[in-house]
């Protein structure tokens, strides 16, 4: 009767599921170049409930760059699993930019190989990861996307844009190359993805043509494009997208072939 027992006692508590597994907002860390970058990772209450889970990779604005690795997640996509987790069942990604940075360069790849260290650490399936950014953090989806369109089931920029405007001047560029091959390469390259685009039609930040451009070169080229323009929006179209039951159901529903 000792061996039984003794089994039961060194398989613990959680029988065959295996060790616990911390949920909810996590800090994590990651080294790209030589530099550390703080980030945090959102781990449904009932991950062990699933073999595999969908993965968000979030891009915050220009008012959450910073280092504490966590003012992010006070802004878009974080605040919308707050209020409602069972509206979105999936590992989200909430990488932050330093100080007087965007998403280009070295922070863009930051937030690629964060999104990649979180797809080992946790089950993800890696046919369903979505990529999703406000203002700032929609120029930086688009960068992202353009460089690594096989990583993304779906892409979904809230008020960006793809061309530089003045605000955001010296940035690099979404689609290298003149301004004549801006939006005929984006269409070449995210022809293939989902994209659902948001913008508040009034929006005094970034204009919302940064977004009707990209949209109609899209539909125009017979890509998998939706462009929602929020009427009498502001800058912020983000609430009222990430609020969106239509949105989510439409973004889980997609899975990369």
């Amino acid at each position: 009767m000792l061996l039984p027992l003794l089994a039961i006692a060194l398989q613990g508590p959680q029988g065959s599921q295996g060790p616990r597994v911390e949920t909810g907002f996590l800090d994590r860390s990651i080294t790209v170049a030589g530099r550390s970058y703080r980030y945090q990772v959102y781990v449904p209450a009932d991950y062990q409930s699933k073999p595999s889970w969908p993965a968000i990779l979030f891009l915050h604005g220009a008012g959450e760059r910073g280092d504490d690795g966590l003012v992010q997640t006070n802004v878009g996509l974080a605040p919308a699993i707050r209020r409602n987790p069972a509206r979105y069942p999936a590992i989200a990604v909430f990488p932050q930019v330093p100080r007087d940075s965007q998403w280009v360069g070295a922070p863009g790849d930051m937030a690629v190989a964060a999104l990649q260290q979180t797809m080992k650490e946790f089950k993800v399936d890696p046919t369903r990861v979505y990529l999703t950014g406000l203002s700032m953090g929609g120029h930086g989806t688009w960068y992202v996307a353009y460089r690594h369109p096989e990583l993304f089931a779906a892409v979904v920029p809230i008020c960006g844009w793809v061309r530089e405007f003045g605000f955001f001047r010296g940035s690099v560029p979404v689609v290298p190359g003149d301004s004549a091959a801006v939006m005929p390469g984006l269409v070449q390259r995210l022809g293939k993805t989902p994209i659902w685009i948001f913008h508040g039609e009034v929006d005094q930040v970034v204009n919302v043509n940064g977004s009707r451009e990209p949209a109609a070169a899209l539909k125009a080229g017979g890509a998998d494009v939706r462009y929602t323009e929020l009427l009498g929006l502001d800058h912020n179209s983000w609430d009222a997208a990430y609020a969106s039951e239509e949105f989510t159901r439409w973004l889980f529903a997609q899975q990369r072939r």
